[in-house]
């Protein structure tokens, strides 16, 4: 078996890859271009089942000669977090966007299955909660930058469902609750690592915002696992799921739980939106997923408590 996996040198690509390793005998290829992802996420890895090409998602020819041969694709290559999305817009948007016909385009020839990774980004701002997959979204105005990703990853997930009713390919999609866990910066605006080096710093931790703001956090190693065996569902193929751990607490408590699981001095402090973003940033007040659909379809759900993914990080 040969597997592809786009942006397996990115936090959650690198771990699909262990998991790969761990759990099948298949051959692996990565396709990469390293903006992101960091070659060292999968530098431990040492076995000859591991394939590993530079390229860009954007390059059709390139894709086209990864995806030839493969018997499954996980597509998790994107430019991901609120901070690149709103400093780069064109390269994110075009990333997100050609990058995934590339990728549906090239396997329709085989009708090669398919993981198309979205975000629970496409909810928007509705306030009803948990975010049942079925229902509307709610988003802000597009001169916004903030709902930029949203709607490319909204649009990602049209051409995943066009292709699979168009030409039969069997796709798959699913929307990412903060998905955390070794290996994850806090480069791109992700508020754990963030918080949690702070803290191990004895440095304030930074809440944007009044703090109030719900999330819900998913550990990696659950999410990937969910991810291949969606993939290995054909009840699957055509839908789109939400990936998430159904358990939801306000920034400020996150915050709060992280200094006292490290034991750090660190205080607290509070920085308007306006002035770590744009004075027209939007920050959703709460993200938290139905999982109903996940558990029905492969009979689970993600397990690893807050608790425990903090504690994992911390190590």
């Amino acid at each position: 078996m040969r597997v592809l996996i786009t942006g397996g040198s990115g936090f959650i690509g690198s771990h699909l890859v262990d998991h790969l390793i761990d759990t099948t005998d298949a051959d692996i290829i990565v396709l990469d271009d390293f903006s992101t992802g960091k070659r060292s996420n999968i530098e431990h890895i040492k076995s000859d089942r591991l394939t590993v090409r530079e390229g860009d998602i954007r390059d059709e020819s390139t894709v086209r000669d990864v995806v030839e041969g493969a018997d499954a694709i996980y597509h998790l290559a994107a430019a991901v977090g609120v901070k690149k999305i709103i400093d780069d817009p064109l390269d994110s948007l075009r990333t997100n966007l050609s990058g995934t016909e590339n990728v549906l385009k090239a396997a329709e020839n085989d009708k090669t299955p398919t993981f198309i990774a979205s975000s629970s980004e496409v909810y928007g701002k509705t306030k009803d909660v948990p975010f049942d997959e079925e229902e509307d979204r709610v988003l802000g105005p597009t001169a916004s930058l903030r709902w930029s990703y949203a709607t490319a990853k909204a649009a990602d997930e049209s051409m995943a469902f066009g292709y699979y009713r168009e030409y039969d390919l069997p796709v798959v999609v699913a929307r990412f609750f903060n998905i955390v866990g070794p290996r994850q910066t806090g480069q791109y605006g992700m508020v754990i690592p963030t918080f949690i080096d702070q803290a191990l710093s004895g440095e304030p931790l930074t809440v944007y915002g009044d703090g109030t703001q719900t999330r819900s956090f998913t550990h990696v190693r659950d999410a990937v696992s969910i991810v291949y065996e969606l993939l290995q569902t054909e009840e699957a193929y055509g839908d789109v799921y939400n990936i998430g751990t159904p358990e939801p607490i306000s920034i400020n408590e996150l915050a709060r739980r992280v200094i006292e699981i490290t034991g750090s001095d660190s205080e607290i402090t509070h920085i308007p939106f306006e002035q770590a973003y744009k004075k027209d940033f939007e920050e959703p007040l709460h993200r938290e997923p139905d999982v109903t659909k996940l558990k029905k379809t492969i009979g689970r759900i993600p397990e690893t408590d807050l608790n425990g993914i903090l504690t994992d990080i911390i190590n």
